[in-house]
């Protein structure tokens, strides 16, 4: 097995004792005073999460736009400089490459976010579509990126900058923020389903920002937060986590990102005709969201039934931190995803009662 890689908190995560996962090939803190508390503080006050594994790419060239146009799924002829778009690579086959941002850096440059696990995978994609002319860098290495989520991450994050926060909007961005003397890209956008900050840096000055954040924050409870929290969070908003909502067998119409999906832009990308014909003869199967009415809590790949036979799987599934309810999403045949359709799960050879209920399971006031 490979050697695992790190973030620039690493010695940060090895005196505080957090506990340390193997995500993505990266060695990342799962929890650091509690997956619970980290939540909590997240949806209440506010929370710093290291997402340093994601990867970035800047793609620079004339026909840039017109190049992601028939790479990605969503319409960049939309997005003007400062603007960031949620977006899916697919196969042929309508399968998911991956999930990304696109950060719409000038007229004729991007930043690309991709997942850590498909950085490789990602790179060599657009590589092997890539013309000529464009150029293609994979900075994934120099670049850090924290995320300060929840209801006082504005009040938090403005505390180190002149800039005003408040000028950036929900999925814009400006490259002109400096946060206690570091220059960043700060992109008002999140994975929590709170409002909040992605902050784009210069790799090595992340552990400065990070203990800054903590210190001016500690008085509204700014909480260090893990990949479990990150998780659980995303999760409550109904927001797909790649290689569990989202794969290469999973098409982004059958997770629920449609409106990530213009299939009527005028440039073709791949799988438009797949996809097309996906919304065009109804889908097959979707994922949906459960609630357990059985005592048991739906865990990803147990299978899920109805009338005797199995008719999908849960993709993700917990005790919601914030609902206190056993909930889960679940990929299954669209003939049982009617809000209110009983199913049972498979929970470890005992089927469990549990009923489709709408999502996402949260959302902010």
């Amino acid at each position: 097995m490979s050697e695992l890689k790190t973030t620039p908190l690493y010695e940060t995560y090895k005196k505080i004792g957090a506990k340390l996962i193997d995500f993505g090939g990266y060695l990342l803190p799962v929890q650091i005073t509690g997956i619970k508390q980290e939540h909590q503080a997240v949806r209440t006050k506010a929370g710093i999460f290291d997402v340093s594994h994601m990867g970035e790419f800047r793609l620079e060239g004339n026909k840039a736009e017109a190049y992601l146009q028939k790479m990605v799924t969503n319409d960049l002829s939309k997005a003007k400089p400062g603007d960031a778009m949620y977006t899916a690579m697919c196969y042929d086959d309508g399968g998911t490459v991956d999930d990304l941002m696109i950060y719409r850096l000038s007229e004729n440059q991007f930043m690309l976010v991709v997942n850590a696990a498909n950085i490789s995978k990602d790179f060599d994609w657009l590589t092997e579509h890539l013309p000529s002319d464009l150029k293609l860098t994979d900075e994934s290495d120099q670049i850090a990126l924290l995320a300060i989520q929840g209801p006082k991450a504005t009040a938090l994050l403005q505390k180190i900058t002149p800039f005003r926060l408040e000028e950036i909007k929900h999925f814009k961005f400006s490259q002109n923020v400096v946060l206690d003397g570091i220059p960043s890209l700060v992109s008002r956008t999140g994975y929590t389903g709170e409002d909040g900050f992605e902050v784009y840096c210069p790799w090595d000055d992340a552990p400065r920002l990070w203990h800054k954040l903590l210190e001016t924050g500690r008085e509204e409870g700014l909480a260090a937060c893990g990949l479990g929290a990150r998780d659980t969070l995303r999760f409550e908003a109904r927001l797909p986590l790649y290689g569990q909502e989202l794969s290469p067998s999973i098409s982004p119409l059958e997770a629920g990102i449609g409106f990530a999906v213009k299939t009527n832009k005028q440039a073709d990308f791949i799988g438009k005709e797949a996809l097309k014909k996906q919304k065009e003869n109804g889908l097959e199967r979707k994922i949906v969201g459960i609630e357990m009415i059985d005592r048991a809590i739906p865990r990803t790949h147990y299978p899920v039934y109805a009338g005797g036979k199995k008719i999908g799987e849960v993709t993700t599934g917990t005790q919601s931190p914030t609902l206190g309810r056993n909930l889960g999403l679940a990929l299954i045949d669209v003939a049982y995803t009617s809000e209110g359709t009983l199913v049972a799960v498979d929970v470890r050879g005992i089927l469990k009662q549990a009923k489709v209920i709408k999502t996402p399971f949260y959302k902010r006031n």
